[in-house]
């Protein structure tokens, strides 16, 4: 059974660590943080040791694999700290903020043959991936058009804003990782237009929390992202793909499928689940279970930090067309 150690106990490292605990694949060993409060509920809960040093606990003989679910600005040391010494990662995204640093990081874990994986969850959501097998089976002919909705319940806080590296980077570079995933190409040009309509502090603050990118493929296929951090009716996640022998729609997930008819409504419905969190619970556990199968094998990781490489690449690309006015060529 695979050893696997958390990194960060915060909201993210906490959907991963409960996930450690319930997979038949791997044992929980540890939970790291360096507040100390944080990991030890978060590791009594689960029966795993806590710890302060995340380096420590890389550098464990019965830790095997790590989940890295730290603040942005650390994930490319600690990353590397467990190539070094043979440790699976899973990555959460970005890998890092400065995609010089991405670069130097992938060039020393492949010299060092490391087993790396970067977290795009939404790649395992059992609806995103059926829209995958149903393209590759040719259910739709070519594919002409990916168009991605992606709005969030509320904005974060201010705080978070701060130090998120903007929404380009942060919210969209999961559905930069989907356009690639689902255009079947790279894209060769980006175009985009953003403004902080929802909190024009976010405006003050130097980032964005309303916008539309379009992007092309070198065949010319297309690709339209709309983002927003604030939809009041819920968490807004659509996809279509259009191509020349139909169409296929990954819409939103609700409580229940149930419909009301009556003297003042027709169609009525619940709303929409609240945010990522519900949306993507089983995506998560899947992301998991995929990057453990894969250190048993001792096969490909399902998704390589170049994969994060290029997602980064779209969302800096993004900004800078953002910032000009101009599409810009990757």
């Amino acid at each position: 059974m695979i050893g696997i150690a958390v990194l960060g106990a915060g909201r993210i490292g906490r959907i991963h660590a409960a996930n450690a605990a319930a997979n038949r694949r791997c044992r929980l060993v540890a939970v790291a943080d360096t507040v100390a409060a944080a990991a030890e509920s978060l590791a009594g809960a689960l029966g795993a040791e806590p710890a302060t040093d995340p380096k420590a606990v890389i550098a464990r003989t019965d830790v095997d694999a790590l989940v890295i679910g730290t603040p942005t600005d650390t994930h490319v040391d600690l990353l590397l700290e467990a190539a070094r010494r043979g440790k699976a990662v899973l990555c959460e995204k970005p890998v890092d903020l400065d995609i010089r640093k991405v670069d130097a990081a992938i060039a020393e874990t492949s010299r060092l043959r490391a087993r790396a994986m970067v977290a795009f969850n939404r790649r395992f959501d059992p609806s995103a991936a059926a829209l995958r097998r149903a393209i590759d089976q040719g259910e739709i002919g070519e594919v002409r058009q990916v168009i991605i909705t992606s709005r969030d319940p509320e904005p974060p806080p201010l705080s978070y804003v701060a130090s998120s590296g903007g929404i380009f980077r942060d919210m969209t570079i999961h559905d930069f990782d989907m356009a690639r995933w689902l255009l079947g190409e790279e894209p060769c040009e980006v175009f985009a237009t953003a403004e902080a309509l929802v909190d024009r502090a976010i405006g003050t603050a130097g980032d964005f929390d309303t916008l539309m990118i379009v992007m092309r493929t070198k065949s010319g296929r297309q690709c339209h992202i709309n983002n927003c951090r604030q939809a009041i009716y819920g968490y807004d996640q659509r996809i279509e793909v259009f191509g020349a022998r139909g169409m296929l729609l990954n819409d939103n997930l609700r409580p229940s499928t149930l419909r009301r008819y009556n003297g003042t409504e027709t169609e009525g419905r619940e709303p929409l689940l609240n945010f990522f969190l519900e949306r993507y619970a089983e995506a998560y556990r899947l992301e998991l279970d995929a990057f453990l199968a894969a250190v048993e094998r001792g096969g490909p990781m399902p998704l390589s930090l170049e994969d994060g490489r290029r997602a980064l690449r779209l969302a800096d690309a993004a900004l800078e067309s953002a910032g000009s006015g101009r599409a810009v060529a990757v």
